[in-house]
């Protein structure tokens, strides 16, 4: 009977297990993303802007008359001679003028030489004293003034024989086609744009730099520059222009460096320019460690007993590449850089230091 009662009681051992209570775990030390600080300022010594290798002198082409484009002889990247023949208008309208013109002249000399005829009639009805002196002086002003008619006629018909000539585009420098603008066809207005074209010889960088940092860069200023084709073999170069007006759709600054040794460089490459710092660096701490109250800046530490603290800082301003601020931070400070918006000071955490691998407390 004993194995019996033993089976019996089974179930009821297992009743009491299940009501037992759970085993106390350990409370999960949550992680955060570090980076320390030895106390000395981080920013690089060196700036750097990515920009457009440009011809020093360009210049647009484009028609002195108004008109329907027939023919466009060049393509970007031709090469140009001075005076050659790029495009041409329609030249009908402005020869029907310049026809228009010279009858003009033939009307204005027909009506002077009658002047001048009736003149001296004048003047002999006045000797015989058949006419008044009155007479004599308003021939004389008919006389003039059918001058002056013929005189503004030749030029008029100078100006149109020119606009004759206007009608076709021709080079006024040697250089390379850049950019076309319109298309056989077209109809184009006065000083509308055709074609821009750069001049051969001395290169420039144009750069574009952000408004935090337009104040650093001085005309004449030397400038390291890396054309990507050819990274290892850098250039001179030094800042001729510095805009004083921003681009209103970037907000940036159009910064001109000219590159006395670059005139090899390929119209439209790709380079850098490196601006040296001798001033001392600040720290730059990353954007997302950074967070506000107000006007009042304030970062997350973490202390030797690994909880976290949070310091009030004074940021000089607030960059593209992070945060710069006023002071240093004491030596072997570890400041939090990633979702500082959801810490608690004094919580206890387990720093994970930047580019780190983290190792996974796995319980078998």
């Amino acid at each position: 009977m004993k194995p019996l009662r033993l089976i019996s009681a089974l179930p009821l051992l297992v009743a009491l297990a299940a009501c037992s209570p759970p085993a106390t775990q350990a409370p999960v030390t949550p992680a955060v993303l570090v980076r320390s600080f030895d106390g000395a300022a981080n920013a690089a010594s060196v700036q750097t802007y990515t920009g457009e290798i440009r011809a020093r002198f360009e210049s647009e082409l484009a028609f002195r008359v108004g008109g329907k484009m027939t023919e466009r002889s060049v393509d970007v990247g031709a090469l140009v001679t001075r005076g050659q023949l790029l495009a041409r208008l329609d030249p009908q309208d402005a020869q029907l003028a310049a026809t228009a013109a010279r009858s003009q002249i033939s009307a204005a000399e027909a009506d002077a030489a009658l002047a001048r005829a009736e003149l001296k009639r004048t003047e002999a009805l006045l000797a015989k004293g058949f006419v008044s002196a009155s007479a004599l002086d308003s021939q004389r002003a008919t006389l003039d003034a059918a001058e002056a008619r013929l005189q503004q006629a030749r030029m008029q018909a100078a100006t149109a024989s020119n606009q004759t000539t206007y009608t076709e585009l021709h080079a006024d420098s040697a250089g390379v086609i850049t950019q076309v603008f319109a298309e056989a066809g077209q109809v184009v207005s006065a000083g509308q744009a055709v074609f821009r074209i750069a001049r051969p010889g001395e290169r420039e960088l144009l750069i574009y730099v952000p408004e935090s940092r337009i104040g650093s860069i001085e005309t004449g200023e030397a400038v390291e520059v890396r054309p990507w084709i050819a990274q290892d073999q850098p250039s001179p170069g030094i800042v001729r222009e510095v805009s004083p007006v921003a681009d209103s759709a970037t907000r940036t600054y159009g910064v001109r460096i000219s590159l006395p040794d670059g005139d090899a460089l390929p119209l439209g490459a790709t380079a850098t320019a490196l601006f040296s710092r001798a001033q001392a660096s600040r720290l730059v701490l990353p954007l997302s460690a950074v967070t506000r109250n107000g006007d009042q800046a304030s970062i997350w530490l973490v202390d030797d007993e690994n909880r976290l603290n949070p310091v009030a800082v004074d940021v000089l301003a607030f960059r593209e590449d992070g945060a710069v601020l006023r002071d240093r931070l004491p030596e072997g400070s570890r400041v939090v850089v990633a979702g500082v918006h959801k810490l608690v000071a004094g919580a206890a955490v387990r720093p994970v230091e930047e580019g780190s691998t983290p190792a996974l407390d796995v319980k078998r």
